[in-house]
């Protein structure tokens, strides 16, 4: 082992160590993977050092161990989990408070651990170029409010480089913020008193509703399930939504058919609720916020406000050709660790496949193809019989598999690399077993509406709208492309800025029709997600669970039709409460295993049925 490789190797075993200790937690798991740090219960991921391993480095990686150990010690998920908002970006500021508690409690009594903590905060300041942002609007609400709890916390000012953007946002937090982050600073010691003064905090700034203890009247109107909307409202399902004459239709029909807006319910006048939730995008502060809709508009069937703006798109179509470069070289780079566990995996299904793809014969038959390799008992014993050999018929049928990949703005990081890796992997090895891929993804083109919700404005504000943003639908592969043209457009995932809201229901019926028009005998459809559908424009004029019924809806239909296997896997988020064949992982890594073991068992369980059947047609010539 060289000089260099042993001090590397050094270094994280100590690391390691010191996170344990410092974590009082000796069981814990910890890894060094190329992308940011992160924890999954009581497993710990930690950036890959290099081989140089530099003095700054070194000062990044302690930080980050550092913060992973304070997190395991410092944070209880109960008590977070009990006060956490339902949307998306009023989690991103609770979890970002959150991290600020832990690490300014956490360093309190430790200068080498605050030092190594600081050092990280800077560096990560400079790198999002904090210090070149000239409006409030650039610094990302959530590390906005983290590093003003911070400071007042701790009582230490900021890095330099976020000080300028971040006396913006001092200037617009306004009394009751203030006062919830006196509140805050108080109760740092006491996670259950700080989450209930966060909370205090998102609701000052319309980022999330009051809690009940502040306004009686709003009782329990929100749920959430890994920071995603799961609007629970499961008893009213079945007799709530689409008939089934008009799933049936929305199935059947062809794209060009469901262009067309559905007419519209009984239109009354706007309530004062209503204008305001919809214009919470004007207000600074984030989404609007979602409130309990009416008993009598809780069956509003889904639709879509406008589809004048949707739009499918070619990955390639997106970005230049040299930007698509750069990005495969990225996601290339970010996953070379993996590439060998994956690869393997990817040839065990590989062999698996093959195996049931190869010819086989009948041999000594009366009649068919003459049997060369029997040649020899002719000539042996003239008075044999020549032989002939037949072939089987193959029962391995044209199979094609669509992956639909939920590019929402939840699975940036390590997931969506995961997820683009994973892609990659499984087209170009189904490819070499003759099976073609089709890899898609789904997202919106803007947050909080878009285009769509501009006119749904400029209309009047109607009820019970309907599906209020602009969706976006990409082909990263088509199942016609081979994998070599089509490699680089995965690497578009990693795109800054492309991932947003998901809207699952639509993008599944999507990948849906495009499989029926597949002339392949099987079709496959795999959907990775990590939450429930959530568009806040959406469900701020809708019932609470509008897209999660949709989306049942859509699932209930394409299972009992069985034209496509459908097979779900959720990363975080429980799945098979909406799929009937699903798994759920704890961690974005299992994806690649996890993938290719259901696909495996899918292809198996068609071997299977091809053996019994070859088996029963045997038996059946015998008898």
């Amino acid at each position: 082992m060289s000089k260099d490789t042993s001090r590397v190797e050094d270094f994280k075993r100590a690391t390691a160590g010191a996170l344990r200790a410092m974590a009082e937690t000796a069981d814990v798991q910890v890894t060094f993977q190329p992308g940011p740090s992160g924890l999954a219960g009581k497993r710990a991921r930690l950036p890959l050092p290099t081989r140089a391993l530099p003095q700054s480095e070194m000062a990044r990686l302690r930080g980050a161990s550092d913060s992973v150990a304070l997190r395991l010690r410092h944070h209880d998920n109960d008590v977070h989990a009990a006060r956490s908002p339902a949307s998306r970006e009023a989690k991103d500021v609770y979890d970002a408070l959150e991290q600020a508690r832990v690490e300014v409690v956490g360093a309190r009594h430790m200068a080498g651990v605050a030092a190594n903590l600081r050092a990280k905060l800077a560096e990560e300041c400079e790198a999002e170029g904090f210090d070149r942002m000239t409006r409030k609007e650039q610094l990302p609400i959530a590390a906005a409010l983290s590093l003003l709890a911070r400071e007042r916390m701790s009582g230490e000012s900021v890095p330099a480089s976020a000080a300028r953007v971040l006396a913006l946002w001092r200037d617009h937090l306004g009394a009751p913020a203030e006062a919830a982050m006196e509140e805050m600073a108080r109760a740092q010691d006491n996670q259950a008193g700080f989450t209930r003064a966060a909370r205090k905090l998102l609701a000052a700034l319309d980022l999330a509703e009051a809690e009940a203890d502040a306004e009686p009247e709003d009782q329990d109107d929100q749920s959430e399930d890994g920071g995603e909307q799961t609007g629970q409202q499961d008893s009213a399902e079945d007799g709530e939504g689409q008939s089934p004459s008009e799933s049936d239709a929305m199935l059947g029909a062809q794209p060009e058919q469901m262009e067309g807006e559905a007419a519209e319910d009984e239109t009354g006048e706007t309530t004062e609720d209503d204008a305001a939730a919809a214009e919470g995008d004007d207000r600074p502060g984030g989404p609007q916020t979602r409130r309990e809709r009416p008993p009598g508009e809780q069956g509003v069937p889904y639709r879509g406000y406008t589809r004048a703006f949707d739009e499918e798109v070619a990955a390639e179509d997106l970005c230049d050709p040299d930007e698509l470069t750069r990005l495969r070289q990225q996601l290339d780079q970010q996953l070379q660790h993996l590439q060998g566990v994956i690869s393997r995996l990817a040839n065990r299904l590989q062999r698996r496949l093959l195996a049931q793809q190869t010819r086989s014969w009948d041999f000594d038959l009366e009649e068919g193809l003459l049997d060369a390799g029997r040649l020899s008992r002719v000539v042996v014993n003239p008075m044999q019989a020549l032989s002939y050999k037949r072939e089987r018929d193959t029962e391995f049928r044209d199979t094609v598999v669509t992956l639909l990949l939920d590019n929402s703005g939840s699975m940036r990081g390590r997931p969506i690399t995961v997820a683009a890796m994973c892609g990659d992997i499984l087209a170009r090895t189904l490819e070499r077993c003759a099976v073609k891929v089709e890899v898609l993804g789904f997202t919106t083109r803007a947050w909080k509406g878009g285009q769509s919700r501009e006119r749904w404005v400029a209309d009047g504000k109607p009820r019970n709208p309907g599906r209020l943003n602009d969706l976006r639908h990409i082909i990263y592969k088509s199942a016609d492309t081979p994998w070599r043209r089509a490699r680089k457009n995965l690497g578009l995932m990693l795109r800054e800025g492309l991932l947003k809201e998901n809207i699952d229901g639509e993008a599944l019926l999507w990948a849906y029709r495009r499989l029926l028009s597949r002339p392949e005998h099987r079709r496959i459809l795999m959907v990775i997600s990590d939450g429930a559908p959530v568009d806040d424009s959406t469900l701020s004029v809708n019932p609470g669970n509008y897209l999660e019924k949709h989306l049942r809806e859509i699932i209930r239909e394409i299972e009992a039709r069985e034209f496509v296997e459908l097979i779900a896997i959720g990363i975080g988020h429980d799945v098979t409460r909406y799929y009937r064949r699903a798994v759920t992982i704890v961690d974005a890594e299992e994806l690649g295993g996890t993938m290719m073991k259901k696909l495996a068992e899918l292809f198996d369980e068609d071997a299977a049925l091809a053996w019994s059947r070859a088996a029963a047609e045997r038996a059946a010539l015998v008898a």
